[in-house]
C-alpha cells in the first residue's frame, strides 16, 4: 500500500482544503496520476498519486481542512486488486461524478456546458452519437476545467470529442483550442417533422442594400467565462470562491498599505510588430510557441529595468528600511475561470526572448489548468499584465506588494500619428500603445516611474531584439 499524502507546498502553507477528488474508490490509477485538488491561501494544486495501482481509501471529504502530511488516499500497488477491492471506508464522494470546487460555477447541468460524461440516450429514442472518452479517463469520464467545457460548447464540441494530453487524459485548455481550430462540428440536417419555418417576406430595396464588409478576421469578443443560472430568479446570491477572496482581500490590503498612483507613455510599437510578422512563422516553427508582442516587452522590461532599481525593490516602513533586487521575478498576470493568478518567471533577467516567450506560456498553461504550485507566485519583483490583450485602451493596474510597480500593456492598434522622418513633418499609420506604469509613491517618485517609461519607451523604438528569437541568420 502505498499512502498519498499533502506534502509541503511552501515554506508558509500548513494546510490545504479538498476541493475536488479527480478519483474514486476502485480506480486503477497510473504513477503520477492527478487524483485529488488542494486549494490553499496561496495556489490550488494537483496531488499526483506516487505509485501506479488501485485506490483503496479516500480519507478526506470535499471541503475537509488537512494538515500538511497528512494522508489523503491509500493505492494499492497490486494492481489485481481492481476487481476486488479489499473493504474500505465508504467513498466521500459519488464514484462517478467528482465534486466541483468551491470555486467553480455550477455544476454542467446548470451551467449549460456540456455534461462530462459521455451521452446516454433517453428511453424510447434514438442512440446519442458520440465519440469515445479517451481510454486514459478514469471510469469512463472526461475530465476537464469548466472553462475549458465552455470553449468547447460555444465551438459545438464536448469533451468526449477531444482527445486528452493532460493527465489521465484530462482535456486541458491548449486541447480544446487545438480542435476548435480543427473545424465546427457540422450540425445535423433539419428535420422532416414539425411546422415548417414561416415564409420571410421579400425585402424593400433599401432593406435588400448590402451592409458594408466587416474587416477580415473579425469575431465577437468572448464572453465573460462567469455564467449564472438565475433560474427565473431576479437575483441569485452564490458563496464567494476561495481564490476570489484571496483577490479580494489582497487587492483591499494593496490599496491600504501603499501609495499608488498610475504614469502612463505612448510607444511606437511599429518596429516589434514588424520584426513579429517577419518571424513570427519561423519562431513558431522553431521553439513551438508563439512570437507575441507581450513576450518581446517582457524581454525589453528586463532589459531596462536594472537602470531604474527603485521600480524592482520592496519598501518596509515600519524597520524604514528599502531592499533592491539584483533579480527580476517577473510577474504575469493570467486570466482564469477561476480569477487573477500573478505566478512569476524566475531570473526573468537572464532569458532571452526565446527563453522568455516560452516560460510565459508555460506559466499561463499551468495556471489554467491548476497546475502551478506556491513556488510559482511567490517571490515576484515586478509584474506585467497584458489588459491589451482584451482590447483595453487604458489601464490603472493595482499593485501587487511587496513589489513597488506594476505595468500594464494595452491594446496595440494601427493610428494616425505625427512622424518626422528628416525631412519634416508628416502623418502616418503607426502601431501605437500605452504602457500604464502603477508605482508606490512612497518608494518611487514621479520623476522615477517618467524615467522608467521614457527608457522603455526607447528601447521598443529603437532597440533590436533580432538576435534574441533564435532563429537561422
Amino acid at each position: 500500500m502505498a499512502e498519498v499524502r499533502l506534502p509541503q507546498l511552501g515554506e508558509s502553507v500548513t494546510e490545504g482544503v479538498v476541493t475536488r477528488w479527480l478519483v474514486a474508490v476502485g480506480d486503477a490509477v497510473t504513477a503520477d496520476q492527478a487524483i485529488v485538488e488542494i486549494s490553499t491561501d496561496k495556489v490550488d494544486t494537483e496531488i499526483p498519486s506516487p505509485v501506479a495501482g488501485v485506490v483503496q481509501e479516500l480519507r478526506a471529504a470535499v471541503d475537509d481542512t488537512v494538515e500538511v502530511g497528512a494522508v489523503l488516499a491509500v493505492v494499492s500497488e497490486d494492481a489485481s486488486a481492481a476487481a476486488a477491492p479489499s473493504p474500505v471506508a465508504p467513498s466521500p464522494v459519488a464514484p462517478d461524478v467528482p465534486s466541483a470546487p468551491a470555486s467553480d460555477p455550477a455544476p454542467d447541468a446548470a451551467n449549460g456546458t456540456a455534461p462530462v460524461a459521455a451521452p446516454v440516450a433517453a428511453p424510447g429514442t434514438a442512440p446519442v452519437a458520440a465519440p469515445p472518452p479517451p481510454t486514459s479517463a478514469p471510469r469512463g469520464a472526461v475530465q476537464a476545467a469548466p472553462l475549458v467545457r465552455r470553449l468547447l460548447a460555444g465551438a459545438g464540441l464536448s469533451p468526449a470529442d477531444v482527445v486528452g494530453t493532460g493527465p489521465a487524459g484530462r482535456v486541458t485548455r491548449a486541447d480544446a483550442e487545438r480542435a476548435i481550430a480543427a473545424g465546427p462540428v457540422l450540425a445535423p440536417p433539419p428535420s422532416s417533422v414539425g411546422p415548417a419555418a414561416p415564409a420571410v417576406p421579400a425585402a424593400t430595396a433599401r432593406d435588400a442594400a448590402p451592409l458594408a464588409p466587416a474587416p477580415a478576421g473579425t469575431q465577437r469578443p468572448q464572453a465573460s467565462p462567469l455564467h449564472v443560472d438565475f433560474a427565473g430568479q431576479r437575483s441569485v446570491v452564490e458563496p464567494l470562491g476561495r481564490i476570489r477572496r484571496a483577490i479580494a482581500a489582497s487587492m483591499m490590503s494593496s490599496l491600504g498599505t501603499t501609495a499608488q498612483l498610475t504614469a502612463a507613455i505612448e510607444v511606437d510599437m511599429s518596429r516589434v510588430m514588424r520584426l513579429r510578422e517577419r518571424t513570427k512563422d519561423a519562431f513558431r516553427a522553431t521553439h513551438g510557441v508563439s512570437l507575441s508582442p507581450f513576450a518581446m516587452t517582457a524581454r525589453a522590461v528586463c532589459r531596462v529595468l536594472p537602470r531604474h532599481p527603485a521600480l524592482n525593490a520592496s519598501i518596509d516602513t515600519d524597520a524604514g528600511t528599502v531592499t533592491y533586487h539584483g533579480f527580476i521575478n517577473l510577474g504575469i498576470a493570467v486570466d482564469t475561470e477561476r480569477g487573477l493568478l500573478v505566478p512569476n518567471v524566475k531570473e526573468a533577467q537572464q532569458h532571452d526572448v526565446v527563453g522568455l516567450a516560452t516560460r510565459i506560456a508555460d506559466l499561463a498553461a499551468r495556471s489554467r489548468d491548476r497546475r502551478l504550485t506556491p513556488d510559482d507566485i511567490s517571490g515576484g519583483t515586478f509584474t506585467l499584465t497584458n489588459t491589451g490583450s482584451r482590447g483595453t485602451l487604458f489601464d490603472t493596474p493595482i499593485l501587487n506588494p511587496p513589489e513597488a510597480a506594476i505595468l500594464a500593456v494595452c491594446a496595440i492598434e494601427r493610428r494616425p500619428v505625427v512622424v518626422d522622418d528628416g525631412f519634416g513633418e508628416s502623418i502616418a499609420i503607426r502601431w501605437m500603445c500605452y504602457l500604464c506604469l502603477t508605482y508606490d509613491h512612497r518608494l518611487v517618485d514621479g520623476a522615477d516611474a517618467a524615467r522608467f517609461l521614457s527608457d522603455l519607451k526607447w528601447e521598443l523604438e529603437q532597440g533590436d531584439l533580432t538576435g534574441e528569437l533564435g532563429l537561422p541568420a
